[in-house]
């Protein structure tokens, strides 16, 4: 798969909507780690929103608490592989991130993959990995956004080796209501 088809900065400089940021210190590692804390049932649960949940939680040294919209996943045909989705507004406001924690062992440099109603929306690139998984990261775009709102089914796609994706089939059921409300 040629490079158009990476969220990535090559594909920026085409207008791709799905291009990797880096949003350093806006957000900050440890609210990443509270919200996948987070995640396995800590920070308090604000919202239900359909399949989506709005979690707060203040990280050590912010000025304030932090929301974000998360949900967790597990793949169909493999019950200890799990995904968790974090859907958040940047502390200043100007930016939309989706975060998405993958199990480890992922293959790195195959990306995290993503397509929406069956049709390919591209890869985005492993930022990091961290104790509990690795995550990939993008800054969403109004287009990225109304595609999430509007799309019946997304599936993110790991990979464990270049021939073997993994599937994790994702609810968008109260993702735009969800995504309303964040503070």
């Amino acid at each position: 798969m040629g490079p158009s088809n990476y969220w990535g900065s090559s594909a920026a400089s085409r207008g791709n909507p799905f291009a990797v940021k880096f949003m350093g210190g806006i957000v900050g590692l440890t609210f990443l780690l509270g919200l996948t804390a987070a995640a396995g049932a800590q920070g308090a649960v604000r919202s239900v929103h359909g399949d989506w949940q709005i979690r707060c939680d203040t990280p050590p040294g912010a000025q304030g608490e932090q929301c974000a919209l998360i949900q967790s996943v597990v793949a169909e045909d493999r019950s200890n592989a799990g995904l968790t989705v974090i859907v958040l507004k940047t502390a200043d406001q100007k930016s939309k991130l989706m975060r998405v924690v993958a199990p480890l062992g992922v293959l790195l440099p195959s990306g995290l993959g993503l397509k929406l109603d069956n049709q390919d929306v591209g890869r985005a690139g492993f930022v990091r990995c961290l104790p509990n998984g690795c995550v990939a990261e993008v800054v969403m775009d109004d287009k990225l956004l109304g595609q999430l709102r509007t799309a019946k089914t997304a599936t993110f796609i790991i990979f464990e080796t270049p021939e073997e994706g993994i599937g994790f089939p994702l609810s968008l059921n109260g993702l735009g209501e969800g995504y309303d409300k964040l503070p």
